[in-house]
This record gives C-alpha cells, sequence and structure tokens, in this order.
C-alpha cells in the first residue's frame, strides 16, 4: 500500500507540473554576484560580471623571450604512408567518450559512434582531403567555452571558484588524435626525442621524471662536497602558449 500511495503520488505530481508547469516559458538561469579576488567590491550587474570574468580567464598576452635559447634542427626524413586509414578512423571515433557534452557542431560522440558504419567512408575522405590539401576546415576550429563553479564551495561570490570548459568538435579532436599518435609513433621509432624528455612519452612520464630525480640525487651524493638538493619544477606549456 505504501508503495501504491507513492507511485498515485509520484503521478499526481507529473499530471500537475504538465498542466501547470510545462506551459509556462523556461525561466533564464541566475548568475550569482561577483567579486574579484583583489576586491571586495560586489558586483551584481551582468555586464560587470563578464568583464570580471573575462580578466580572470582571458589574461592579456605577453611575448616570451627566446633569445637565450639556442636553435637546434635535426636532419632527418622520415617517409610514410599519409592515407589515413579505416582502422585509424574506427579506433579512435570508439575511443571518445560517448556522453561528452555537445560541441559548438551539436553532433554528439554517441551519434557519431552509433553511425560510424555508415559514415566511415564520408570521414575517411574528408580527413584524407584535409592531410592532402594540408587545410583544417574552419568549421573544425569552431569551439564553445563554457564557464562552470567548482563543486563542493561554500562561497561563489568570490570569481576563483570557477573555471573553464573548451568544447571542440568532435571531428576536429578525432584528426587530431590520428595525427598525434601517428607522430607519436614516428618519433618512438626514430628516436627523435631527448633522453630527458618528460612529455609524449606515452606509460613512461612518472617512470622517467623519478628514475631522472633519483639519478641527480645519487649524483650529489657522490661528490665530496656536500651539496643541498633543490627541485624547480617550470610549466613551460603556459610560458609559450
Amino acid at each position: 500500500m505504501h508503495e501504491l500511495s507513492e507511485a498515485l503520488k509520484s503521478i499526481w505530481c507529473f499530471a500537475k507540473w504538465a498542466r501547470i508547469e510545462s506551459q509556462l516559458s523556461k525561466k533564464l538561469s541566475q548568475f550569482s554576484s561577483l567579486k574579484r579576488s583583489d576586491i571586495n567590491h560586489i558586483t551584481t550587474t551582468f555586464k560587470k560580471k563578464i568583464e570580471i570574468l573575462r580578466e580572470k580567464f582571458f589574461f592579456s598576452s605577453f611575448q616570451a623571450n627566446v633569445n637565450d635559447i639556442a636553435e637546434s634542427f635535426i636532419s632527418l626524413t622520415v617517409s610514410f604512408n599519409s592515407r589515413i586509414t579505416e582502422d585509424e578512423v574506427k579506433q579512435i571515433i570508439k575511443w571518445v567518450k560517448a556522453n561528452k557534452a555537445l560541441s559548438a557542431s551539436d553532433i554528439s560522440n554517441r551519434a557519431l559512434q552509433a553511425s560510424l558504419a555508415e559514415l566511415i567512408s564520408v570521414l575517411m575522405s574528408l580527413f584524407n582531403a584535409c592531410i592532402i590539401h594540408k587545410y583544417h576546415s574552419k568549421q573544425f576550429k569552431k569551439t564553445q567555452t563554457i564557464v562552470l563553479c567548482k563543486l563542493k564551495k561554500s562561497d561563489y561570490i568570490d570569481s576563483k571558484m570557477y573555471r573553464l570548459i573548451a568544447l571542440l568538435n568532435i571531428m576536429s579532436k578525432a584528426l587530431k588524435s590520428i595525427m598525434i599518435k601517428r607522430l607519436s609513433d614516428i618519433v618512438k621509432t626514430h628516436c627523435i626525442l631527448s633522453n630527458a624528455q618528460m612529455k609524449v612519452r606515452c606509460k613512461q612520464f612518472v617512470i622517467l621524471m623519478l628514475n631522472l630525480l633519483v639519478d641527480e640525487v645519487h649524483t650529489v651524493w657522490d661528490c665530496e662536497i656536500k651539496y643541498v638538493i633543490f627541485m624547480l619544477s617550470l610549466n613551460i606549456v603556459e610560458a609559450f602558449n
């Protein structure tokens, strides 16, 4: 009887929503008041909120000084088949997560995976045309950047409590993933990377970093003069991106 009564309540709630609330226009989402991290003044106007978020996420770019970096060239000729195969496209499309948020193209990963058998020849022709003509479509470059609030925070007035998420075109991600895998295979096959290279080494980043760190520590320990060991970690991507 309890389960039946609960079910009847749910039915009546749904009927009430269908009769009243479903007919109403959708309410616009409300963004909370904001303040800059260094200023206590709280902003309530929509235009000022946009300015605060723009200053936080899209700060002024600057030109990095690279004059002290010596130029180096690798004289190496690599030959490979530039044509993208059907297996490469299938592997990448099946690899992406199905329930990711829609990008500007409004094509979901799940829909692309479900219709892969019918679209595989079209995708192959499209990707190969991009490679042959050395052209990246303008549609591929369109992205949507959304501001999300960080979870489980006590105060959402501070602009630090928000982060960005970029929704990329699924076609662009697929083509980029194929090319990254190919370049990684070429680099690994021809030993182009330095032994001290950290990133772009699949499943080797942590192991390589720890090995280098342990070797440096033992080198210092073996010296006659006792040195103090410091490690400085720099985010080079942020400096040059």
